[in-house]
């Protein structure tokens, strides 16, 4: 059985941090993907668009970012099981802000 997560043997994050991340998802990742995440200066943070990606080459991208593009690196602000756990619901379908 695959794991879609790269880091799926992580403790599960608790109920306030994951809050956090939808939020950090929507508001900052969202002012270039979109605030629904379906694209804008960057790429769509879809399902759909996210279904054949490896899972580990997205919390890279997450943490270290994509030189020479818009997209900066978020290490110094997320942890890999973090990165992990954000790219785990990108591919499922990300929550609504709560």
């Amino acid at each position: 059985m695959a794991f879609s997560s790269a880091f799926a043997a992580s403790p599960p994050l608790g109920p306030q941090r994951q809050n956090e991340l939808v939020h950090l998802v929507r508001q900052d990742c969202g002012s270039c993907h979109g605030m629904q995440l379906r694209g804008g200066l960057g790429p769509a943070l879809t399902p759909e668009t996210l279904k054949d990606k490896p899972a580990d080459s997205l919390v890279s991208t997450i943490l270290h970012g994509r030189p020479g593009t818009a997209m900066p690196p978020w290490k110094n602000l997320l942890s890999e099981s973090e990165a992990d756990w954000i790219v785990d619901k990108l591919q499922k379908g990300f929550p609504d802000a709560r």
